[in-house]
């Protein structure tokens, strides 16, 4: 998922000199792809992930060489030789990766802070930089679904980034015409939600593992002794009453995930009722055989829609396992929908 929520929490905590570092381009494999972050702080502290730690380290030095520089810096890694003659940690991962290191300046922090005002709200928000023939940042631009622009942008403002921005774009470079340079994009999806009805003793890992995962985990319950804070520490919130009471409230987005889990028939049954006309949520998932849940709905065919027996089929046995397989089954499901939604209409560089 984003590695933007971990790293502005982390801004909105600290004063210390902080840099964003984003892989911007990609050739052959690597850990990691365009688009990932990490946030280093001046002490050497580090949040996110860039790779297997065949970068990390080189990154920090990097950090502590550049003073009070305010302007950015790229990197290339080539680690396609299993020697040390290249940078020094003969990683041999047959790739070549350009990570873009930049200072956090107040600026950009309070442009950080609008892009997590727009994902919370649940507008996606494309980023765009400008890049100089040393793929330095020059200017950057944020333009959320809506149609809000915020950023740091010296230059006139090219037609084709206001059309770019309602789609979503693989990470990475392309040549824009109207700029005559290179430049990154990035489209910063929403936190996706997963909604979890039922809170018995096997939801527990899922929710744990899913919010680890990125997900805000809300989960419904009508049982007070079982939805608790006590019980679901991860959670962001929890619904507590009926699901008649609950579910006319809820306004789900294109990709929140559910998974219907109480373990008692009419209650899945009122749920799955309720839930019918809720079609423009990404994953659906019903715990329980397929037997089971034809019963459920009355003995008719199962949607393509519902996901049931919940979970991809590894032979997952107990709650863990079974957890991990419904968890994968989602991810899986969200990044075949995105890729679906990709529209590539900007002219990539050769």
């Amino acid at each position: 998922m984003e590695d933007i929520f971990q790293i502005i929490s982390k801004i909105e905590d600290h004063e210390t000199k902080r840099y964003l570092s984003t892989i911007i381009h990609v050739e052959g494999s690597a850990y990691r792809k365009e688009g990932a972050a990490l946030l280093i702080e001046e002490a050497g502290t580090l949040t996110g992930v860039l790779s297997a730690g065949c970068l990390e380290q080189d990154l920090v030095e990097r950090v502590k060489g550049m003073g009070n520089k305010n302007e950015s810096i790229s990197i290339c890694y080539d680690m396609r030789s299993v020697d040390d003659l290249n940078w020094g940690q003969g990683a041999g991962c047959n790739g070549v990766l350009y990570v873009l290191l930049e200072p956090i300046t107040e600026r950009f922090k309070c442009d950080l802070f609008n892009l997590k005002s727009q994902l919370d709200q649940g507008i996606p928000v494309t980023v765009i930089k400008k890049l100089t023939n040393s793929l330095k940042a020059s200017d950057y631009l944020f333009i959320s679904k809506q149609g809000d622009i915020f950023g740091s942008w010296n230059d006139r403002i090219p037609v084709d980034f206001i059309h770019s921005s309602q789609l979503m774009k693989p990470s990475g470079l392309y040549y824009s015409e109207e700029l005559a340079s290179l430049v990154y994009i990035h489209c910063y999806s929403p936190k996706p939600r997963l909604f979890i009805f039922g809170a018995g003793d096997d939801v527990k890992p899922l929710h744990m593992f899913a919010s680890k995962t990125g997900f805000s985990v809300i989960i419904s319950d009508w049982r007070e002794g079982l939805c608790t804070i006590s019980n679901f520490p991860y959670a962001e919130s929890l619904l507590y009453g009926n699901p008649s009471q609950i579910i006319d409230d809820i306004n789900f987005r294109p990709q929140d995930s559910v998974v219907v889990m109480t373990h008692q028939f009419e209650k899945d049954k009122e749920i799955l009722e309720l839930l019918k006309t809720k079609r423009n949520i990404v994953y659906f998932g019903v715990l329980g055989s397929r037997l089971r849940t034809r019963r459920l709905l009355n003995h008719v065919d199962i949607p393509e829609w519902i996901s049931t027996p919940v979970g991809l089929d590894i032979g997952a046995e107990g709650p863990e396992e079974i957890a991990i397989s419904i968890l994968a089954e989602i991810i899986q499901t969200l990044r075949k929908n995105k890729n679906h939604r990709v529209e590539s209409s900007w002219k990539e560089k050769e």
